[in-house]
């Protein structure tokens, strides 16, 4: 009787968390990843609640949520796509904080030579791939550096523009493009690709990584991951996939 007592109990709980609305999270391409392995720690501690995420291009995500996609939260690699919705009212200016950061660097073919020993070497590069350097994060982020070196004017044309930073490392590591800008978190995680310049951070722009809460759709399992991304626990994560982990916050 007591085994059976225990059976149904947990069938129960079981069939509470497969009837339970999922925790929608629209993140950034290059937080695949790491945030796959944050989520499943929070489900291993949160048994009742079951995350679905969605990666792609910031730009492209902001977009899909003003156009009403339900997502609960936004987990972008800038500043300006999470801006957007704070503009529209989608998510409340309290409800975000900057949790990461990264680093930009070029990398080439692993069976490429090392050509890139200052920013003016890039100059030197055959094709150039890059997130959209006009609206993806990690591309805004590699033009305003290239802009910053006196680049951009002499090496846009050899630019390749992809959908979002993973993309550019794909190119890269297929061998069809010379070289790429991307963050230093992708690169490690490519064996063919390896990195031939880190740009240094006091030179180039500050990446931050904000997270926002769709205020439309707040509940207590949204909440709870919201506050578990921004922990000491899934920082500890974070940096071992190679991003800054920037605290807690208030």
């Amino acid at each position: 009787m007591r085994s059976l007592l225990l059976f149904l109990v947990g069938f129960g709980v079981s069939q509470a968390s497969e009837g339970a609305e999922p925790i929608r999270i629209f993140a950034a391409a290059s937080l695949t990843d790491v945030l796959s392995a944050v989520i499943a720690e929070f489900e291993n501690a949160h048994p009742s609640s079951r995350v679905v995420p969605q990666f792609g291009g910031s730009s492209d995500l902001a977009r899909q949520i003003l156009a009403g996609a339900p997502a609960d939260l936004f987990f972008s690699a800038d500043r300006r796509q999470l801006d957007r919705l704070v503009a529209e009212g989608v998510i409340i200016s309290r409800e975000s904080a900057d949790v990461l950061s990264n680093q930009l660097v070029v990398v080439r073919h692993r069976d490429r030579p090392d050509t890139v020993d200052e920013p003016g070497d890039i100059e030197a590069l055959g094709r150039i791939a890059m997130a959209d350097p006009e609206a993806v994060p990690a591309g805004v982020y590699a033009r305003q550096y290239l802009e910053s070196q006196g680049l951009w004017s002499r090496v846009r044309k050899k630019v390749v523009p992809t959908l979002d930073v993973r993309g550019a490392l794909a190119a890269v590591a297929s061998g069809n493009i010379d070289a790429g800008l991307v963050y230093r978190t992708d690169a490690a995680i490519e064996a063919r690709v390896k990195i031939v310049y880190a740009v240094p951070r006091e030179e180039g722009p500050p990446i931050v990584y904000p997270l926002g809460m769709i205020e439309a759709r707040q509940r207590d399992d949204v909440r709870a991951l919201y506050d578990y991304l921004r922990s000491e626990t899934a920082g500890e994560v974070f940096e071992r996939f190679g991003f800054v982990f920037l605290g807690s916050g208030p």
